[in-house]
């Protein structure tokens, strides 16, 4: 008796897409209404209902009459409007509590109040800070707000808590507390209903939730298991593991977004699929049947949000982590797309911020990455001879990186080659490094022996995380350029369309196939090969690290002085791998402002840095002891401070100090006008370096300072360009070339157009680095030139 033919492997099946229409639509109706007001989101809903109405009734009326193509379309259309009916009345609803006439009015008012306060997530830095206490980025649910004259206004709204106090840094979510501060109007765009800055230490009503009691016991567990690994290993696990990267190296972190690898430090959906793969698999193993293996992985699941912390986005992830594995557990794994698809539909209806939020757009589109497109190729790519292991590895890290692909573009303004192969090769590891790091963070409060045990094993996965992260983020053209913004996620989205559905035809796959063969093998060459850069006889080059200094002279191939860092430790350390220097002799800080000290870590990677000067005014100290850290932990770069007349040199650099002349104090800002400026001939060619140093400073170096001891063939332009310049000065120094390093869209203003003109009228070349990018001085022949690579980093900040 003949048996059924089996299903040939690889066998098309038709994805379960019967809620699509409607989580899709909720979705982006949600995401529009924040955006709106709550009235006019309001009538988006009505609108919507109306249309859902009139539909159903006409396919009512004519139920069995159509061809059935048509009343499947027909209910998809009345599906998806009624999703927009769903997602618009949702946040119309909360719209209408935030803006909530009692709170606007004092927001308005900017009023001082006394909050009663939740905490929903951890503290968090804010980005971009310079000098001073670090800023704190607090996410709270309010409870009420009571005035000075003693008035008290309840309303549930979520309000952002900015404190500069180092006590609101260990807090909890669940955490309840009194805080005293200003209101102030929040960005918009989401549910958030005022912005609290808060003036003082926060007052703790109780303890946080035992479940976040016990989540900060084991997490402290897992750093100190941690603390005997090397600084890279033992930062980055406590991150890989449970979203902690309080310790990871900011050089490590440079390294994975560069590669498309930052999702492995925060909690997300692999995580969780991870951890409750390992006991779907021990459950399996030992022959447990689907529901009690579904109810062995529901227990993991929720251990593990309580580990990491049940925080809205931590909520979120396990939602998205959890639904294949809960469908196939269950044995019925085509239920994973409208599980996916009533998951987005019911957080986005709970949570309409969850809309636009790039986590949320992240999870879903991974997820449903994996669930629509991996299966297909790993099929696809076991019907060609690949092993049925290497299929999937190839298949999973690439469906999700295509999926996510246009949101990483809007965010950053760039698409990157190496994010496929990179998370490809570091998918073997991934596993192994977090289940281990979640068994030592269990074991920490019973067997520390144990959990360290845990953790050096967990290290080994992790070292070679960091070691394709590093080698990644150094090959040329691993990113390109890229329209940033949600133009730049649609264009990049139409395009993956267009491609996936024209990738269905061999004829076009072959085309397309042949094609980017042809601009690989036509481009990669000349971006590695004649890139042109360093240009030969260069002198000078101010790279562009956004709205920051860092600026390199020469001294032999391979070695150079680089005065100050910029910002952002990648964009500093890519500069000088560009030009291919090796060695730093000396490095040196005009004054400690972090947008000159903060890529300080970027000069030391894999570098020899000989040397380290500093300004004498210690100030701020933030920038101050982040130098001075970065070079106690390097072998050999002492740090001795500089003052006026200290001189250096080698090779082809000649540097001294002219100023400041004296301690300069009760000026518009003393850490700038007492930046150390610089004299620097390298090859005959004067260069003035002018760091930060204002009207005040200039003025005194012009009094002190001998006739013409400022003149200059070069001057790099003081304070990106700022208008606290001295005409008088820039009179005097009567440069050739005016070189402005200044940020994209920076918040200052910076750079000055009246100074630019008062420069270019006194004969100068001006160019700026948020123009132009990299600039390079070179000597030609008996005058100077300059090179601009382009392409400035800046612009992805």
């Amino acid at each position: 008796m003949s048996r059924p033919a089996e299903p040939a492997v690889g066998a098309a099946t038709v994805p379960d897409l019967r809620l699509a229409g409607l989580a899709v639509a909720a979705w982006l109706a949600a995401l529009t209404s924040l955006h709106l007001a709550a009235h006019t989101a309001a009538a988006l809903a009505a609108g919507a209902a109306g249309l859902a109405a009139l539909g159903s009734a006409h396919l009512l009326a004519v139920l069995g009459r159509p061809a059935p193509t048509v009343r499947r379309y027909g209910w998809i259309a009345v599906a998806v409007l009624l999703g927009v009916v769903c997602g618009a009345t949702a946040t119309a609803a909360r719209l209408a509590v935030r803006d909530a006439p009692a709170v606007r009015a004092l927001v308005d008012d900017r009023a001082a109040v006394d909050a009663e306060l939740v905490v929903r997530d951890d503290p968090r830095p804010a980005r971009g800070s310079t000098g001073g206490p670090a800023t704190l980025l607090v996410r709270a649910e309010l409870v009420a707000l009571t005035t000075v004259d003693g008035r008290r206004v309840a309303a549930p709204l979520r309000v952002l808590v900015l404190a500069t106090d180092p006590a609101w840094r260990g807090l909890l979510p669940g955490q309840r507390l009194t805080a005293e501060g200003r209101l102030g109007a929040p960005r918009g765009g989401d549910l958030t209903a005022a912005v609290l800055a808060a003036r003082t230490a926060p007052v703790l009503h109780g303890p946080p939730p035992w479940s976040q009691r016990g989540a900060g016991t084991l997490r402290a567990g897992l750093q100190r298991a941690c603390e005997p690994l090397p600084d890279e290993q033992g930062g980055l696990l406590p991150g890989l593991v449970v979203g902690d990267t309080s310790r990871l190296p900011p050089t490590v972190e440079e390294d994975f977004r560069a590669t498309g690898m930052t999702h492995l430090n925060a909690v997300s959906g692999s995580n969780v699929a991870i951890v409750v793969g390992a006991v779907l698999l021990l459950a399996r193993w030992g022959r447990a049947g689907p529901w009690l293996a579904a109810g062995l992985c529901a227990v993991a699941l929720v251990g593990f949000v309580i580990l990491v912390r049940p925080s809205p986005s931590v909520v979120r992830a396990a939602t998205m982590g959890a639904i294949g594995l809960a469908a196939l557990a269950a044995g019925r794994p085509r239920a994973a797309l409208p599980a996916l698809a009533a998951a987005v539909a019911v957080l986005v209806l709970v949570d309409p911020d969850l809309a636009g939020d790039p986590g949320f757009a992240l999870s879903v589109l991974a997820t449903g990455g994996l669930l629509l497109l991996a299966p297909a190729w790993r099929d696809a790519l076991r019907r060609r001879g690949v092993p049925p292991g290497l299929a999937e590895a190839l298949a999973v890290p690439a469906a999700a990186q295509l999926a996510c692909g246009p949101v990483v573009a809007g965010i950053s303004g760039t698409v990157s080659l190496v994010a496929v192969p990179a998370n490809l090769l570091v998918v073997p590891a991934i596993a192994p490094a977090t289940v281990l790091g979640v068994a030592a963070a269990v074991l920490s409060p019973f067997w520390p022996a144990g959990a360290e045990f845990a953790a050096w094993l967990a290290s080994w996965p992790a070292w070679w995380l960091v070691v394709v992260a590093r080698y990644g983020a150094r090959l040329p053209a691993g990113t390109l350029p890229w329209p940033g913004g949600l133009t730049g996620a649609l264009l990049l989205a139409g395009l993956t369309v267009a491609l996936l559905v024209a990738a269905r035809h061999p004829v076009v796959r072959r085309l397309v196939a042949v094609l980017a063969v042809a601009v690989i093998v036509g481009t990669l060459p000349v971006r590695l090969v004649a890139s042109g850069w360093p240009p030969a006889r260069w002198v000078a080059v101010a790279c562009a690290v956004g709205q920051g200094d860092a600026l390199v002279l020469p001294v032999v191939p391979g070695r150079a002085v680089v005065v100050d860092a910029g910002p952002d430790p990648a964009a500093v350390d890519g500069c000088l791998r560009r030009l291919g220097v090796r060695e730093v002799s000396l490095l040196l800080f005009s004054h400690f402002h972090v947008d000159h000290t903060g890529g300080v870590a970027g000069v030391f990677r894999a570098r020899r840095v000989a040397g380290v000067r500093t300004p004498q005014w210690p100030e701020p100290a933030a920038g101050r002891d982040l130098v001075r850290g970065a070079a106690a932990g390097a072998a050999g770069a002492g740090t001795a401070p500089a003052s006026a007349g200290w001189t250096y040199r080698e090779g082809a650099v000649e540097l001294v100090v002219l100023g400041p002349p004296y301690p300069m104090r009760g000026t518009r800002s003393d850490p700038n006008n007492n930046s150390l400026v610089l004299l620097a001939t390298v090859a005959g060619v004067r260069i003035l370096l002018m760091g930060d140093a204002e009207t005040e400073e200039q003025r005194a170096l012009l009094d002190r300072v001998p006739a013409g001891g400022v003149r200059a063939d070069v001057l790099k332009v003081a304070h990106h360009g700022s208008a606290y310049q001295e005409p008088a000065f820039l009179d005097a120094v009567r440069p050739r070339v005016a070189l402005v390093p200044v940020g994209t869209g920076n918040s200052y203003a910076h750079p000055n157009p009246a100074v630019l003109a008062r420069l270019a009228r006194g004969g100068a070349r001006v160019l700026r680095t948020d123009v132009d990018g990299d600039l390079a001085v070179v000597r030609h022949g008996e005058g100077l030139a300059v090179v601009a690579r382009g392409t400035p980093p800046g612009r992805r900040s």
